[in-house]
């Protein structure tokens, strides 16, 4: 998925509970609104946000039927749409059948995670998991790409090093890894993969243009390690071979955290822009990016005015619609204009609130959480995030301003998902519609904000209607990717004849 760089530092636990919220120590100025021209801007603001933002039956129809056909184009051919439509290569899922010792490296920001994985085959399947996380020194994301690859090397060596009881290698075997790469990359084989480029954050030299993992493959090499990367996966298509590994009705990944994406199975003959390519199974797995998708989407002059003001105005429109990077800044944006209207919050705006992405989407979740009578931690976090003094009227019009964006990105977060099923009934009759069909769920906006969740599911239940939503089930798979990029390496593995 792509992100700007700004999101390097990802929402880890999305949404803190209220109980966490410490109060503020101030005593908010209980003023109320000012009657005249004041109020009338901010309902107008209120009442115009609430209009443009609105997802009746039909904009979802909508949203969920051009997601269904620039699938369809961005399968016909590399252009054809907004979506990239990459084919992942992955032709060989998990069967349960894998034994062994299996490693994943997560690389996607300012850390990576080692993970390792015992496989006991059908009767015990995982029968142990280790991880670790590593900070990337911060020189280290603008160096070279020997030093950047030799520091991961390095870390995977030592995290090698520390094998021990339940954890043994086969006899006669190398260790194999399965390598998540959240950056671009022009994927070639279940294997390698060029780097387009280097985003958040970093600007590293010598890697654009190189198959990154040849470049791990050779540092682990320097660094005296026997381990070799057996499948390159974006970390979307890891949650979902992850999740498949333990329900084969898991047909669809989807990814709602910081940033967002989505993929899916696909049958090798519906992919027109690769005609020759086969697989045993005549399925493969499809990286959609949809955060690119930006087809129908009701959008307002708050959403317009973020994107023209981010590092990649005119893209990942559908993302900066959905995604926990931007819910809460297009909150702070409109908050903004209603301060300037000179009574919400008195007569002076706050520096804070004026800062872009001050109020984030960890702070708009918690404040939906608060159902006490004053709004208490609202005010608290109104208070120590945006400077606002505020009283019960004023956070009461800022939480139906939160869930107006909620609703909204949760609504079309659903929408795109049907979408994606619509586009696969399509293509293989009465596989999806009809019998139990899964989405598995990752990422921290989809697990710890209760009314966004909520609001996906009622999409999905609206467009499908009950008898058919029924068979849908959204499931949430945590920490998915890490070890579906394990069972990968594993279903992909130069062994695999001994399991």
């Amino acid at each position: 998925m792509s992100m700007p760089a700004a999101s390097a530092a990802a929402i880890g636990s999305l949404c803190f509970p209220i109980s966490r919220i410490r109060p503020s120590s101030f005593r908010p100025r209980m003023t109320a609104i000012r009657s005249g021209a004041g109020v009338d801007t901010i309902n107008h603001v209120l009442t115009k946000l609430q209009k443009e933002c609105a997802t009746p039956l039909p904009v979802l129809r909508h949203v969920a039927d051009s997601m269904a056909n620039d699938m369809r184009a961005g399968l016909a051919v590399d252009g054809g749409s907004d979506l990239k439509m990459i084919l992942s290569y992955v032709d060989a899922l998990p069967t349960g059948n894998e034994k062994g010792l299996f490693y994943a490296l997560d690389l996607g920001g300012t850390n990576f995670r080692v993970l390792r994985v015992q496989l006991g085959g059908m009767d015990q399947r995982v029968i142990a998991t280790e991880a670790e996380q590593v900070s990337i020194p911060q020189e280290l994301m603008s160096g070279t790409s020997e030093e950047l690859f030799d520091f991961i090397a390095s870390g995977l060596a030592k995290f090698a090093e520390k094998e021990s009881g339940e954890f043994q290698l086969s006899q006669g075997r190398n260790r194999e890894l399965g390598f998540t790469f959240s950056f671009p990359v022009k994927q070639t084989s279940i294997d390698s993969g060029i780097l387009i480029k280097w985003t958040k954050g970093f600007a590293v030299s010598g890697t654009a243009g190189k198959d990154v993992v040849a470049c791990l493959n050779e540092a682990m090499k320097r660094q005296g390690l026997a381990m070799q990367v057996s499948a390159l996966v974006n970390d979307t298509v890891g949650t979902l071979a992850g999740a498949k590994y333990w329900d084969n009705d898991v047909m669809v990944a989807v990814i709602l955290g910081t940033g967002t994406n989505a993929c899916y199975v696909e049958r090798t003959d519906a992919i027109p822009k690769s005609p020759g390519k086969k697989s045993q199974s005549g399925t493969t797995i499809i990286n959609t990016e949809w955060g690119a998708f930006s087809t129908g989407l009701p959008l307002t002059e708050f959403d317009r005015g973020m994107d023209a003001e981010s590092i990649n105005p005119g893209e990942q429109i559908f993302e900066k619609t959905i995604s926990g990077m931007y819910l809460g800044e297009i909150v702070r944006r409109v908050v903004l204009k209603m301060a300037e209207a000179e009574s919400l919050f008195g007569n002076s705006i706050p520096e804070k609130l004026q800062t872009p992405f001050s109020l984030r989407t960890p702070h708009i979740c918690a404040m939906q959480q608060d159902t006490s009578n004053d709004l208490d931690a609202v005010g608290s976090i109104l208070f120590n995030e945006a400077g606002i003094e505020s009283n019960v009227r004023a956070r009461q019009i800022v939480l139906e301003v939160c869930d107006t964006i909620a609703k909204r990105g949760g609504r079309l977060a659903g929408a795109g998902i049907v979408g994606i099923l619509q586009k696969m009934e399509h293509d293989m009759k009465g596989v999806i519609f009809g019998k139990r069909t899964v989405v598995a769920m990752d990422g921290g906006l989809y697990e710890n904000y209760p009314q966004y969740r909520s609001y996906l599911q009622d999409a999905v239940t609206e467009l499908l209607g009950p008898a058919l939503s029924e068979k849908i089930v959204i499931e949430h798979s945590k920490d998915g990717s890490g070890i579906g990029a394990a069972l990968l390496a594993a279903a992909n593995s130069k062994y695999k004849h001994d399991f």
